[in-house]
């Protein structure tokens, strides 16, 4: 990703001099960049290309001068040099440093030139000498709130710690870990980025992501920034177009692959976050309103952790504009929230956006998901059910089951409900009725299953109800709804009452066992009780792991569930009734030339090669799947 945003400037304030920044070439100017969902937000920009000191504020002395000196007259927000196609950001306490030093040197030359000298150069040794005196200069360091903010400081390294990364890249990445921060793990990423997991004294672990882009020395970077220049000039455009800008400026001790993919990276793809997107250890990634305050977080193995990554506000404008570009939906303040699938390098991710007035400027949330690689018997490996509960919704689902697939937010219901897909007999068609592109249409389709998908929502033409009856006169199949929450449920519920031609009819739904579902479809969705009775099946989910497989008995209209999995302190269980011959499910799955026993055996047998699948590891959409040998039929007794 990259910005190239309209700003208003002040003039450009040139190199600073005087004996004390001899050696500094960096030139200085002040923005308040517009379009960025920020207001009154001060930029101060350093040109340090040429200059000995390269702009990194915690190593060069020189170039701290140039920066405190600028802000001796004026505030800013963020700070931020650019040298070599490398840009470093300085925000947080970091910025908040150098304006208390700027503040502390224009109030303290009144009373002392050498002072005000030294605070440009070494702010934390200037606020540790006005400290120890009495008078003005520790008045002022005090007011300044400079003194505070240096003592809360190890060294500049720690004080000016800088989130950097290429010009062409939106995100900026701190390259040093946590200061007093201990390393607990250490992993690699199939994009080459390197994960480290520090544990330190603030409540968050903190996820510290290295790019490859971080390598990359100063020519390499100037090489990368010429060639999106090049790439935007480009008329034959393409998927190739990034290798061709970069090898069109390139010279052979340029790394060409590297550069290559780090400009398609961040300008065809969602730059930095693509690497945590191929994380497998990450399930959620999260930048809270207002981007300028706060890190990306990120759900790491189940645990919620700080990262070393910042998004700023142009970064954040040039992120939501791609998604209005690849969603094709409306974001803005007329539509201020966005709910979207993305394609990235790694697979599929559901992003939920906000902005003004549904919240305090732009925020994002991301959930990784795959649903095209999810099987019952990926489900299996992953420890999310087991064979046995895998089994049998293998065979209620090909043989025509009305159910629901229930839990929380992120419980895991899409990937159950995609997963569920694959046990469709091969020559059943299904209608998916979705707003948000997330079940496995594509997948299926490739391995020429029938598959139809009506997109519904989002300025789409059908309303869901609408989309649930057009699904109905499109001829027999399973339908599949994404989500029911609202109007279609009345249109589903129908077609489970007339059994949807004697096919599957599946959809997913929030609640958090059998009676929350129940309640939500029948007083909060306004479904008749006896309408829900013709449920077969209700799957609840909870932080990934089946919790419940309840059937739906029906008492003159009036519901009861009967569990025939749930899971106990020792993990998932059946509950007998399958076996005792009990189970009102089972038996309305036999065929009319059927019996209780032949759908008992075929979940038996199913059982068998779903863990016979997960043991050889064949667990992928192609080649897991139950046994389509078996004669079975999607009649309904």
């Amino acid at each position: 990703m990259t910005f190239d945003l309209p700003s208003v400037g002040l003039p450009e304030l040139g190199p600073f001099g005087g004996d004390d920044a001899p050696d500094c070439d960096c030139s200085a100017s002040f923005h308040e960049p517009v379009g960025t969902g920020v207001d009154d937000r001060v930029v101060l920009a350093i040109d340090a290309d040429g200059c000995a000191g390269a702009g990194d504020l915690a190593s060069s002395p020189a170039c701290r001068a140039t920066v405190v000196r600028a802000l001796t007259d004026r505030d800013a927000d963020v700070v931020r040099t650019r040298h070599g196609g490398r840009e470093r950001s300085y925000a947080g306490r970091s910025v908040a440093l150098l304006v208390a030093a700027g503040r502390f040197r224009e109030q303290v030359r009144f009373h002392e030139e050498r002072l005000a000298d030294r605070v440009a150069r070494d702010p934390l040794g200037a606020a540790r000498e006005a400290a120890g005196r009495a008078g003005p200069s520790s008045r002022i360091a005090a007011e300044t709130g400079l003194d505070a903010l240096a003592a809360a400081a190890v060294d500049e390294a720690s004080a000016l710690r800088a989130h950097a990364g290429p010009t062409v890249a939106a995100a900026r990445v701190a390259a040093d870990p946590p200061a007093d921060a201990t390393l607990v793990d250490r992993w690699e990423v199939r994009t080459d980025a390197t994960v480290r997991l520090y544990e330190g004294s603030g409540p968050l672990r903190t996820y510290h992501l290295t790019p490859p882009s971080a390598s990359l020395d100063a020519d390499a970077l100037a090489t990368l920034a010429a060639a999106r220049d090049g790439l935007l000039a480009d008329p034959a455009g393409g998927d190739r177009a990034p290798g061709r800008a970069v090898r069109a400026v390139a010279t052979d001790a340029d790394p060409v692959p590297e550069l290559a993919a780090a400009l398609r990276r961040h300008t065809r793809g969602f730059g930095v976050l693509e690497h945590v997107f191929a994380d497998d250890r990450v399930s959620d990634a999260t930048l809270t309103a207002p981007v300028a305050e706060n890190p990306l977080r990120v759900v790491v193995d189940g645990e919620r952790c700080a990262t070393n990554v910042r998004l700023p506000p142009e970064g954040a404008a040039t992120l939501a504009s791609r998604l209005r570009r690849t969603s094709g939906r409306g974001f803005s303040r007329a539509s201020p929230t966005l709910d979207a699938t993305i394609g990235t390098e790694s697979g599929t991710v559901r992003v939920a956006a906000t902005t003004a007035p549904a919240s305090d400027g732009l925020s994002f949330t991301f959930r990784r998901g795959d649903p095209e690689s999810w099987t019952l018997a990926r489900l299996v490996d992953a420890g999310t059910l087991t064979p046995a509960a895998a089994g049998l919704l293998s065979v209620a689902v090909e043989r025509g089951v009305s159910g629901l697939v229930a839990g929380g937010r992120g419980a895991g219901k899409t990937t159950a409900l995609g997963s569920l897909l694959w046990e469709l007999s091969p020559s059943t068609r299904a209608i998916l009725v979705e707003d948000t592109p997330e079940l496995p249409a594509d997948a299926l389709a490739s391995a020429d299953r029938d598959v139809q998908r009506l997109r519904v929502g989002g300025g789409a033409e059908l309303s869901p109800s609408e989309a649930v009856r057009t699904a109905l006169r499109l001829g027999g199949g399973a339908l599949v709804v994404g989500e029911v929450r609202g109007e279609e449920a009345a249109a589903l519920y129908e077609a489970m009452r007339v059994g949807a031609a004697g096919e599957t009819v599946l959809g997913t739904i929030h609640g958090e066992d059998p009676a929350a579902v129940r309640e939500r479809v029948v007083t909060d969705l306004g479904v008749s009780a006896s309408s829900f009775a013709t449920t077969d099946l209700v799957v609840v989910l909870d932080d990934h792991r089946l919790h419940t497989v309840a059937e739906v008995v029906d008492h003159g209209g009036d519901t009861a569930f009967e569990p025939l999995f749930e899971r106990t302190g020792n993990g998932l269980a059946a509950t007998g009734r399958i076996d005792r011959g009990e189970s009102r499910l089972v038996d309305g799955l036999a065929s009319p030339e059927g019996s209780y026993a032949t759908v008992r055996d075929a979940i038996d047998r199913r059982t068998e090669r779903i863990r016979a699948a997960v043991e050889a590891g064949r667990i992928e959409p192609e080649r897991s799947g139950a046994g389509r040998s078996e004669a079975t039929s999607t009649g309904r007794t």
